[in-house]
């Protein structure tokens, strides 16, 4: 089977071809960074304005690559939920008209499918095996899920205020980094930054449960830089050294919330194998401290390449191909949905 996937949830569009056998033919990405970066964060209308005039070209672009042609297809499938309706139904309308006018298979694809399913796209000998731990921790998203087999979901945590992503791009903003504010941390953090400066605290720091909030932190954060004398009412920034250093502990807060929850549903589930992807999951510190806890425990942590752990089409077309091959297929009639538990699937 040879599959073209669309993905458009949030501020990417993005194309890509996966064959059944060869696995990736083509993945085409489009960030919408520099349009957003004004405004500190993605304007819902302005990304979808972005998807509309990029996803012909895209899809060109990933069929080009790809050296295939739309009559040679066997399934289309775009990502259809959670995220921003505006820009989900650029996708997924051109998907379905694609799919119509090519008399194809259609299926819709929950974009944390994808993410949970994209490590499937790496070699044989970096696959997971079921069940497994995901760890999906991204902008929009911070979730721990027990994935059983493909298309059975059994959510275990969530965030019950700001995902990862979200807290550490906040808290960028309150440094005065420039937008993303995850990866401007990420950077002046291993610029010398002492993770160890400030103890910013850990919320829902028990093991009864496996949620997740970050809402504390970026609160704590806050009352930091008043107590520096950098907060609100003074308008001038901290010098580089004491935001290298608040950003550093503040990165660590959220990766030691991460792993530490991980690691607890770990021990509870008897699960041995921790897959961990979304954007986040790029974070440089997020990895170091993963691979030293694998080191010490024998868990096997499993963290798709960074092209792959960022929004991407590939994913999606893959989660869309092992519907397609169950026999599964979509009306013309599925709509774009922002919220959707992906364990209703």
């Amino acid at each position: 089977m040879i599959i073209l996937g669309i993905e458009s949830s949030c501020d990417e569009t993005a194309a890509a071809v996966y064959h059944e056998s060869a696995g990736i033919l083509s993945s085409v990405v489009r960030s919408q960074i520099a349009d957003h970066a004004p405004y500190g964060g993605v304007i819902p209308e302005l990304a979808a304005r972005k998807h509309i005039e990029a996803i012909v070209p895209i899809t060109e672009e990933a069929l080009k690559r790809a050296d295939v042609s739309l009559d040679t297809l066997d399934g289309i499938v775009a990502t259809f939920a959670p995220g921003l309706v505006g820009a989900l139904l650029v996708g997924l309308s051109f998907a379905k008209a694609l799919a119509w006018a090519q008399k194809k298979p259609f299926v819709g694809v929950h974009h944390l499918e994808g993410h949970l399913l994209s490590p499937f796209l790496g070699s044989e000998e970096d696959r997971p095996h079921f069940p497994f731990l995901g760890l999906i921790v991204s902008g929009g998203h911070t979730s721990l899920y027990k994935v059983i087999d493909y298309g059975r979901y059994e959510l275990l945590g969530k965030t019950v205020d700001d995902a990862a992503g979200e807290a550490l791009d906040k808290a960028g903003k309150l440094l005065g980094l420039p937008y993303p504010g995850g990866i401007a941390i990420d950077k002046l953090s291993q610029e010398g930054g002492n993770p160890k400066a400030y103890d910013f605290p850990i919320g829902l720091n028990q093991r009864d449960n496996f949620n997740f909030s970050f809402s504390g932190l970026k609160t704590a954060l806050v009352y930091t830089l008043k107590k520096v004398g950098y907060g609100n009412p003074s308008k001038t920034l901290p010098p580089k050294e004491l935001v290298r250093d608040l950003a550093a502990s503040f990165q660590e807060a959220v990766v030691q919330a991460l792993v530490r929850k991980a690691f607890f549903a770990l021990e509870e589930t008897g699960l041995q194998e921790l897959v961990v992807t979304g954007g986040v999951a790029a974070n440089s510190r997020l990895r170091e401290v993963l691979e030293r806890k694998s080191r010490k425990t024998g868990i096997r942590i499993i963290i798709p390449d960074k092209t792959l752990c960022t929004d991407n089409a590939a994913m999606i077309a893959y989660a869309g191909f092992t519907r397609l091959k169950k026999g599964q297929r979509d009306p013309f009639s599925l709509n774009a949905v922002s919220r959707l538990a992906l364990e209703s699937l």
